[in-house]
């Protein structure tokens, strides 16, 4: 197994099988005003993914149980803007702009990017399996007794794709994995 360069995740990405849409092949570090943003694109080794504007903020004003089950959606306020603020100690759901086709040998993982992590802001997203497709749902992790800021359309995690050398018997498709090609922020599913 190798983890694969930026030349490889642009021809993926730019080629028939559009592995990122949309896709930045090189590191974007500034708005088309010239303003800096928390950096998104193509890196040495990975790709940094995007927040979309959609978020889905925890709320307990229902003083619910997190059941992974049967998870009440009443547990969310959703929320549509450029800026999410999270509350203390609390979290919010979002999903990526790109969206992914991961190929049939490849194991994606996600790390959050450490503009974020110096915060106190922890993204975490499971593997992304292969021939898993759609938008990536997010989960961010206000851990500070303070609000928290999540800017959507700039950087916020990266993903690093591992391509085995041999391709696996059954993928994510093949078994008809629940969350196959999601287009929102998407809530567990028992």
């Amino acid at each position: 197994m190798s983890i694969k360069c930026d030349r490889w995740i642009r021809r993926m990405s730019e080629g028939l099988g559009k592995m990122i849409e949309p896709f930045a092949p090189e590191q974007v570090r500034r708005n088309p005003d010239g303003d800096r943003l928390i950096s998104y694109g193509t890196s040495s080794y990975g790709y940094d993914v995007r927040c979309a504007d959609e978020f889905k903020i925890f709320t307990n004003i229902n003083s619910t149980i997190v059941d992974p089950k049967a998870f009440d959606e009443r547990s969310f306020v959703d929320f549509k803007g450029p800026v999410c603020i999270i509350p203390p100690n609390s979290f919010c759901l979002a999903r990526t702009v790109e969206y992914f086709r991961i190929p049939r040998s490849v194991l994606t993982i996600c790390l959050g990017k450490s503009t974020y992590a110096r915060c106190g802001i922890i993204v975490n997203v499971t593997p992304l399996e292969p021939e898993w497709e759609g938008h990536v749902t997010l989960e961010f992790s206000n851990t500070t007794p303070l609000p928290a800021k999540i800017y959507a359309g700039e950087g916020v995690a990266q993903m690093l794709f591992f391509e085995s050398d041999e391709t696996c018997e059954v993928s994510y498709r093949d078994r008809g994995g629940k969350y196959q090609g999601q287009q929102g922020v998407t809530l567990p599913r028992a």
